[in-house]
């Protein structure tokens, strides 16, 4: 079985501004949201959520204002911490470009992030 993707992510400047637009797009998001540096959102198998810059900065280390970054990010879900570590060495192994090597977040996931050929972050969690 191949991998799946497990979320899709966009990063916002103003969460009620885009709740605003995503609620008008269509997307139930839970009343409330508007005060929230991040907002998961279940639709079907995959999650899509919507994580402010200052929030997105306490799971990724790597990320600074200065060093520009993302808008959006695109999670993968591995089995196991062992399978994130294999699968982080291989890509850099191919010489992808490391964002953060593999790491323990504080609230119990573990993430590395690879970019990929045009710098876009790809996040491998279990």
């Amino acid at each position: 079985m191949g991998l799946n993707l497990y979320m899709v992510g966009v990063i916002v400047e103003d969460m009620g501004r885009a709740v605003e637009f995503y609620r008008r797009l269509g997307v139930a998001i839970p009343e409330g949201s508007e005060q929230q540096g991040h907002v998961p959102i279940k639709m079907g198998e995959l999650t899509f959520f919507l994580t402010t810059k200052r929030f997105n900065a306490k799971w990724d280390p790597a990320r600074t204002d200065a060093a520009g970054g993302y808008r959006i990010i695109l999670e993968f879900y591995l089995e196991t911490r062992a399978a994130v570590d294999a699968k982080y060495a291989e890509l850099i192994g191919y010489g992808y470009q490391a964002h953060v090597a593999p790491y323990e977040t504080t609230f119990d996931a573990y993430f590395a992030m690879v970019d990929d050929p045009d710098g876009n972050t790809i996040l491998l969690s279990a």
